[in-house]
């Protein structure tokens, strides 16, 4: 009895030396609960909105105050006509605009109706349709209180129009989401296991003591996982194409080169990780439970990011999916070019450098 307490008490001393292991088993756990307690809302909030009001009176203006005093909308723009809608969308900023006709409040007490068009950009459908379900409900209520001060039969009837993806399919919303989750995935993992392999092995060790340098080494083992995850963005890109039918209306070989970039990002993640990794175990846990979840939760392809706390919409900087996210919606369902996605490219290029240089600086210093 005596062995076996003491082979337990061994085997505590050794789980708590492991500084690393220890992070990941309480770590985690902490991690999932507030990134999930705090990224998942089944509401909006300060959603940026922009409005075209052609009638400027004091009815319009009483609905837009009663839309932005609610918690849910910030005007971002006022229109002065329709031609800046579709330049507003492409901006990827406001998410909604709401079009009022002209002689709004002469039509609503005069012939007992008016109209009111609700544009949301679709290319998030479940978001769309909380917007949408939002505002009617806004104007639904604001309606309910001129019943109550009028004896007429009045009616604000909203017309709803969906751009990027006017059948609502929820396939555009989670085919770039995917597409970034695969990618990390195969390059990050793969790439961490396959260095960490080599040192939990002992034949780094080998391969440092050979003709090629440290920088030509993590190369030769990253170059392989770079074409993979590029045969595997291309079928991804094809089923989306071919086998669900989302639409490609910007450029192909702009989408594939926005692509290889978010694959390098993904392989430097992968060599971070494997420097901080003392086993292939080690690596595969921070991998998944490190990437994944933030990757998921934070990137904004299925919790808009915009309705979370402050701070993770900060965090949700770091997170290189956010931009990838970003760039295949704008090319694959808005028709983009580079010069509107030269921002998030460049967060992209910047992170990927940063990453590369930590790494190779860390992987020097734990294995020379």
């Amino acid at each position: 009895m005596k062995r076996f307490i003491g082979f337990v008490k061994k085997e505590f001393k050794h789980i708590l030396r492991d500084y690393r292991t220890l992070l990941i088993l309480f770590g985690m756990p902490v991690v999932q609960i507030l990134l999930f307690g705090f990224a998942i809302k089944n509401e909006i909030k300060d959603s940026k909105i922009a409005i075209l009001d052609r009638s400027k009176d004091y009815i319009t203006e009483e609905i837009t105050n009663k839309l932005l005093s609610s918690g849910y909308f910030l005007l971002y723009e006022n229109l002065k006509s329709e031609d800046y809608i579709e330049s507003e969308f492409r901006k990827g900023i406001v998410k909604e605009v709401i079009v009022f006709e002209e002689d709004f409040a002469k039509n609503l007490f005069g012939e007992g109706k008016s109209g009111i068009q609700i544009i949301a950009d679709a290319s998030d459908p479940n978001y769309a349709n909380m917007l949408i379900n939002y505002t009617s409900s806004i104007i639904n209520d604001y309606l309910n209180t001129l019943h109550t001060g009028h004896n007429i039969q009045i009616l604000i009837n909203p017309e709803v129009k969906m751009i990027y993806n006017p059948e609502i399919k929820s396939v555009y919303m989670f085919i770039p989401g995917l597409m970034a989750v695969i990618l990390l995935l195969v390059s990050s993992l793969m790439t961490s296991i396959s260095i960490t392999r080599e040192k939990e092995f002992g034949t780094m060790e080998v391969l440092l003591v050979s003709p090629l340098k440290p920088l030509q080494i993590i190369s030769g083992k990253v170059i392989p996982y770079v074409f993979i995850a590029f045969i595997d963005a291309l079928i991804i890109i094809f089923m989306a194409k071919y086998v669900f039918a989302m639409p490609i209306e910007g450029s192909i070989i702009l989408l594939i080169l926005e692509s290889v970039l978010f694959i390098t990002t993904a392989l430097t993640l992968g060599i971070l990780i494997s420097t901080i990794s003392s086993s292939q175990q080690i690596a595969m846990m921070s991998a998944l439970g490190g990437l994944m979840l933030p990757t998921i939760l934070l990137s904004g392809y299925i919790f808009p990011i915009e309705n979370m706390p402050y701070v993770l919409q900060l965090l949700s900087n770091l997170i290189p999916a956010k931009w990838f996210v970003i760039i295949v919606k704008a090319i694959m369902l808005k028709g983009l070019g580079f010069s509107y996605i030269w921002f998030e490219t460049a967060v992209l290029v910047i992170t990927n450098i940063v990453l590369f240089v930590i790494s190779i600086a860390r992987f020097k210093i734990r294995l020379e």
